[in-house]
């Protein structure tokens, strides 16, 4: 038994780290993570912060902030573990398969390599807040990081449900852009949604973003007068929701992915 569980680790780990190596020699992938925070964050969100912020309770730079590193998670860890679909066109997902491992130790090795992309983009993003002169304490920003591997796990969760349905390495691209992008919007990563009403409030309460970024502006936030203002959940209550959400989706992607693979 504690062979079997070392060989699931170390088998989870060295997926994990075949990620990471792709990653690093791949030197575009270190400047589109400087240019997305600086596009979505310095042009959008600082536009909006000219625009908007006034009258507002609460710092809306630092109410940015935690929404585009929110973002940039969830960007970075779907993105990675749709190349699951370019990895199934080569063939290297036969290979996984036929190995004796868990299905789901596969699965969460690519997830934890998928989240290196994504921390990678948070220094672009903390990048540009410094550029437009957010500030925040270490503490602050270690209670959101402390955040980051739930949020994580629950964006390669749904990355799953993706590849599990798409078998086109392009098509897998824009249907990740597809949900991915509309939950910056609806989710409250830019724009608060505290009086949102009808058919974009159900939208909102619909997408696993939503619980994530109040988690992480809970956390962000806690013991300042802007908390209730910001928060829309106890975080208990987001956690049940996180937790139940990437229960379900890597339940059921991991499943369809398995047999879509077993069917080939």
């Amino acid at each position: 038994m504690k062979y079997r569980i070392f060989r699931e680790i170390n088998a989870g780990a060295a997926i994990a780290a075949r990620d990471v190596l792709i990653l690093l020699k791949t030197p575009s992938y270190f400047i589109f993570s400087l240019i997305m925070p600086l596009i979505f964050m310095g042009i959008l969100g600082g536009s909006l912060a000219q625009n908007m912020s006034a009258g507002l309770p609460y710092d809306y730079g630092q109410f940015l902030l935690v929404g585009m590193l929110v973002n940039m998670l969830l960007m970075g860890t779907t993105g990675g573990i749709t190349s699951l679909v370019e990895d199934r066109t080569e063939d290297f997902t036969q290979e996984l398969m036929v190995s004796p491992i868990s299905r789901y130790t596969i699965i969460i090795g690519k997830i934890f390599g998928s989240s290196f992309s994504a921390l990678l983009q948070l220094l672009g993003t903390l990048f540009t807040a410094f550029i437009m002169g957010i500030h925040y304490s270490p503490w602050q920003l270690m209670a959101v990081l402390a955040a980051a591997p739930l949020i994580c796990l629950s964006a390669g969760a749904l990355g799953m449900i993706i590849v599990a349905f798409i078998k086109d390495n392009r098509t897998a691209g824009m249907v990740q852009m597809l949900v991915v992008m509309p939950q910056m919007f609806l989710t409250g990563a830019f724009i608060p949604i505290n009086n949102s009403r009808g058919f974009l409030l159900v939208l909102s309460r619909l997408m696993p973003m939503t619980y994530c970024l109040d988690l992480a502006r809970a956390a962000f936030f806690a013991g300042t007068p802007g908390y209730a203002a910001i928060v829309l959940f106890n975080p208990a209550f987001n956690i049940l929701i996180i937790v139940a959400l990437t229960a379900v989706f890597l339940f059921i992607g991991t499943f369809f992915f398995v047999r879509s693979e077993t069917n080939r």
